[in-house]
């Protein structure tokens, strides 16, 4: 066995240090081309849902969240969660369905409190679905707060909503903040009988290279159209069972 010298391992850590540098300068270009792309994107996204809103149907679909829910990062807002599971509605009854998006794009659990919820009064959806609080993860994250604001959000859904917990962060402090962030919803959600969407563990289970590789949008934050579907899965059990059981079953 011929040992290595110190000159030629001295260069492949320069080498792999590079190369580190060279992918992360390259990943963060990408993620500011992105972030343009993104924000480009909220408006129109938002004026399609606008326009479904006003379509009829004969099931009723209301959707809070963010710009997850907007579809922002998916080819089109139709490829959303909500999309897809509107479309799932659709084929699972043989029904039309409308769907009332009252998602708003940077939205926390705060904005889904005074803004969003608001507007299910009047309403009686057939689906609803709820997911919030990717936003509130940061540095200004209190846990406190959060779990307040999500008890008075809940307290006001219909005994039928699908809530989903927060999609995995994957590395770091932000990632155990999620953690938090899905426990407190797990335990708000049980005091008031509603289902959980596992979210957190449908992300993490796809893995952080598979999500930044192949279900990241442009901006490395928003998912693409297979990062909705991995999202659209984990309500299907809970949706799929509200479109057969609920009142009797929808379908």
């Amino acid at each position: 066995m011929v040992a290595k010298t110190p000159g030629i391992v001295g260069g492949a850590v320069v080498a792999a240090a590079a190369t580190a540098l060279v992918g992360y300068r390259l990943a963060e270009r990408r993620q500011r081309s992105g972030a343009v792309i993104a924000a480009a994107a909220i408006e129109p996204h938002a004026e399609w849902w606008r326009t479904q809103r006003a379509l009829a149907g004969d099931l009723l679909y209301v959707a809070i969240g963010d710009s997850a829910a907007q579809g922002v990062g998916a080819s089109v807002p139709g490829q959303s969660y909500v999309g897809l599971l509107a479309n799932r509605a659709r084929a699972a009854t043989g029904r039309t369905v409308r769907v009332i998006n009252l998602s708003q794009s940077g939205g926390r659990v705060h904005e889904a409190l005074t803004k969003q919820v608001a507007h299910l009064a009047g309403l009686a959806p057939d689906v609803v679905t709820v997911a919030i609080g990717a936003n509130d993860i940061g540095v200004a994250f209190d846990a406190t707060r959060f779990e307040r604001e999500i008890d008075e959000l809940y307290r006001q859904l219909p005994r039928h909503a699908i809530v989903a917990d927060v999609p995995a962060f994957y590395f770091g402090w932000r990632e155990r903040q999620s953690r938090l962030a899905s426990e407190i919803i797990h335990r708000v959600a049980d005091t008031y009988g509603l289902d959980v969407a596992p979210l957190h563990a449908a992300t993490k289970h796809q893995s952080a290279a598979r999500y930044f590789l192949n279900q990241a949008a442009a901006d490395l934050f928003h998912p693409n159209d297979r990062g909705y579907a991995v999202w659209a899965s984990a309500f299907f059990p809970h949706f799929d069972r509200r479109l057969t059981e609920g009142d009797g079953g929808l379908a």
